[in-house]
């Protein structure tokens, strides 16, 4: 196969895309170019279907390469990647989520796509290039997909849209949005904001819709001119006589029993139901020895459609839901603070059968994560995890760590309120939520985003602004794209039969964040624009309910949260302050029981759950880089008697002035009156007043004297006449020599 290159600008850049140089045996394959950011995407199918399973086996593997940014892993053990950061792992998901609706669910075979980050210019972000990459190379493969599509990240800058922003101007950016989608509909939106108004975030929406647009000519011109034939899934002819025995068996046993009876408010119950219905259906299957397993599986999944039929037709034509709500209606909420005594924060957030304890851990500075990624170096402040164990849904399930859903349902809880969090310079702490859902039907990541709002205003946590998110469903009749309806506030049923989980949430002013995901090869512009508005009344009326509970963030934190205490020293100091391989910080640490952190600035923090252990650090850094000057006083300790060089004569002591600082009292300034050794009135260990004689900077010497603060000895004139010496004031005679 030759090499193809195709190019076109997008945003003022060049857009490369080369065919047929790397990796050849995969199924479909291409290389993506965006300024000096370089992602490789394949996509490769099992020849076989996969027997046993009733879903469709697709697998999105994100890869970043430390040698796309040229780095080395900053282990000192492991310099190989590992396992794929939260980040690789939140990009995969989203292309996922791009990609999946445009195959058909009943696939059995196996597709893997496998996206590698070759170069990255640290200016252009690699997921467009990914998304697009990802696009083609499935578009001209043979694995069956209804696609291409094309996607692009959009920000806001100084009121200006700026699409596929710079890295730089991200950062100045109120809005990250990224919307994948087909000419004129809407497949997939991924947001992160400042607030954004509806009306704002629909325009943005629309904007990257435009662009989008814009670049499908060029990729379907790809697909067209490299497109391999797709599969074609053979019909088995042995298996087709027995396949439609199992349909007229399963219809029959439908027609026996009411699908609608199986909803039910209780999902317990419904979850029920659904089983006895199974049940039934596999004991009229099992009676036919030519019905294989993988053929009652088939019959199973003729259940599933039933219901889906079922639901649409309550929704579409009597208005109503499997739980008897109104389409815009929202479960029963409840919201509670203060569950746990010893924890910093906690909140409780139950929607209908949702329900998530998110819990809040107050640290020190020098608690946040460091980031080590192929895009990313520095630090993270605050943290929010998301765990789904298998007893909040009834089920078993081992516990082996976080799943790609568990992290990407953290990150969107995370993302939804960092827009509120405090800056650092108001509130330095490290802050760690950890959302437990303690039961789920439907809605557990937005459950966990209320539930964090609840346990940091619990905390004493200054966020600008409670946040509250809901889940939006839509329900499209097959042969009328134009009959829809969309529901507030999806539960378990509704988001598996219906057509479209739309995660929105944010504060009363604006979104902060936005997670999209459908089941339908795209979505309408005002299906878009409709959810949004749907969406804001409804979170109004979640943050009213727990504003209820409270109303604004505590003034005191918890008893058992740590307290940081800020200081500022000269930079020049910081090393007087650290000591010798940090000698003296860590001493300072070990004595006082804190943590301390020093910015390069010369901010010191100091965190500790001991009022009087923080006071003692600080006073005791303030020491240390206080100068000493002539004239103080101090009261310390002798550290060491100074001899002269022959060993035998004492010259003076050292005494410690200020942790880390000490000074010399030369023998003559110990007393007034002469003494022959210093150990004759000092001792290594004893507490002395010395008063600052000299500071000697250049030769870092301080000169001390004891005698300074001692009375001065009254003498008289007849002791001294009577000792041979002249009173004061009165003239020395000498006797001359008798020679």
């Amino acid at each position: 196969m030759s090499v193809k290159q195709f190019s076109t600008e997008v945003a003022g850049k060049e857009l490369k895309v080369e065919i047929g140089r790397l990796a050849k045996q995969a199924h479909g394959a291409c290389t993506v170019s965006y300024g000096e950011t370089v992602v490789l995407a394949t996509a490769t199918t099992a020849s076989q279907p996969r027997e046993g399973i009733d879903y469709f086996p697709l697998m999105v593997d994100y890869e970043e390469k430390l040698y796309a940014a040229g780095k080395i892993k900053g282990s000192r053990f492991i310099k190989r990647e590992g396992r794929a950061t939260d980040e690789a792992m939140l990009t995969a998901r989203m292309i996922d989520r791009s990609i999946r609706p445009l195959f058909k669910e009943s696939e059995r075979n196996d597709v893997q796509v496998v996206v590698t980050v070759l170069s990255y210019d640290g200016i252009n972000d690699p997921t467009f290039p990914a998304m697009m990459a990802t696009s083609i190379s499935l578009g001209i493969s043979k694995i069956p997909w209804r696609g291409p599509l094309a996607g692009v990240n959009l920000g806001r800058v100084d009121n200006e849209w700026v699409l596929n922003p710079s890295v730089e101007a991200k950062q100045k950016s109120d809005l990250d949005l990224f919307v994948a989608g087909s000419a004129d509909q809407v497949i997939m939106i991924e947001a992160g904001a400042q607030e954004v108004k509806e009306n704002d975030m629909y325009e943005a929406i629309e904007f990257a819709g435009k662009h989008i647009k814009k670049i499908m000519p060029f990729v379907e011109d790809i697909v067209k001119k490299e497109g391999q034939e797709k599969i074609v899934t053979e019909v088995d002819k042995d298996k087709e006589e027995v396949r439609s025995k199992v349909i007229t068996k399963v219809n029959e046993v439908l027609a026996k029993n009411d699908v609608v009876s199986c909803f039910n408010p209780d999902k317990s119950k419904m979850k029920q139901a659904i089983n006895d219905l199974t049940d039934k259906v596999n004991e009229v299957l099992k009676e036919d020895s030519e019905v294989s397993k993988d053929m009652r599986s088939m019959g199973v999944s003729m259940i599933d459609d039933a219901l889906v039929k079922a639901f649409k037709g309550l929704v579409l034509d009597k208005k109503k839901r499997p739980d008897n709500r109104k389409l815009d209606e929202i479960r029963n909420l409840e919201a509670d603070v203060s569950l746990l005594p010893r924890t910093h924060g906690s909140g409780l957030f139950s929607r209908g059968e949702t329900q998530v304890l998110s819990v809040v851990t107050l640290g020190s500075p020098g608690d946040e994560q460091t980031l080590d990624t192929m895009e990313e170096d520095g630090t993270k402040k605050y943290m929010h995890h998301y765990n789904f164990p298998g007893y909040c849904v009834g089920e078993v399930k081992p516990l082996r760590g976080p799943s790609r859903r568990d992290i990407g349902h953290g990150a969107l809880a995370e993302k939804a309120l960092i827009a509120v969090l405090p800056k650092n310079e108001d509130f330095p702490y490290t802050v760690r939520v950890v959302s437990e859902v303690m039961g789920s039907n439907g809605s557990s990541s937005q459950a966990s985003i209320c539930g964090s709002t609840l346990s940091l205003m619990d905390a004493g946590v200054p966020i600008k602004a409670p946040v509250a998110g809901i889940a939006m469903g839509l329900v499209v009749d097959d042969d009328n794209a134009s009959n829809y309806e969309i529901l507030t506030d999806i539960q378990g049923i509704e988001d598996h039969a219906g057509h479209m989980d739309f995660k929105i949430a944010g504060t009363r002013d604006g979104i902060t964040a936005i997670q999209l995901d459908i089941k339908l090869d795209g979505i309408s512009y005002d299906v878009v624009k409709e959810t949004l508005d749907k969406a804001k009344d409804a979170r109004v009326k979640i943050l009213d309910v727990m504003k209820k509970t409270i109303a604004e963030p505590r003034s005191e934190m918890s008893p058992y949260a740590p307290r940081i205490t800020s200081m500022n020293i000269d930079p020049d100091k910081i090393r007087d302050v650290i000591g010798p391989g940090g000698k003296i910080i860590n001493e300072i640490i070990a004595a006082c029981n804190v943590n301390i952190d020093i910015e390069q600035d010369g901010v010191v923090m100091i965190t500790s759950t001991d009022g009087e252990g923080s006071a003692k650090a600080k006073k005791w850094i303030e020491n240390i880089v206080k100068d000493i000057e002539v004239g103080e006083i101090y009261e310390g300790k002798v550290l060491n008697i100074i001899k002269g060089r022959d060993n035998g004569s004492e010259l003076g002591a050292i005494v410690e002035l200020i942790p880390g600082k000490d000074g010399m009292v030369h023998i003559s300034q110990i007393a007034h009156k002469r003494i022959e050794k210093v150990s004759d009135v000092l001792n290594v260990g004893d507490m002395v007043k010395v008063k600052v004689m000299e500071v000697d900077k250049e030769r870092n010497r301080v000169s001390l004297s004891m005698k300074e603060l001692l009375p001065k000895p009254a003498f008289s004139d007849k002791g001294r006449e009577d000792k041979g010496r002249p009173a004061p004031g009165k003239p020395r005679f000498f006797k001359k020599d008798s020679k």
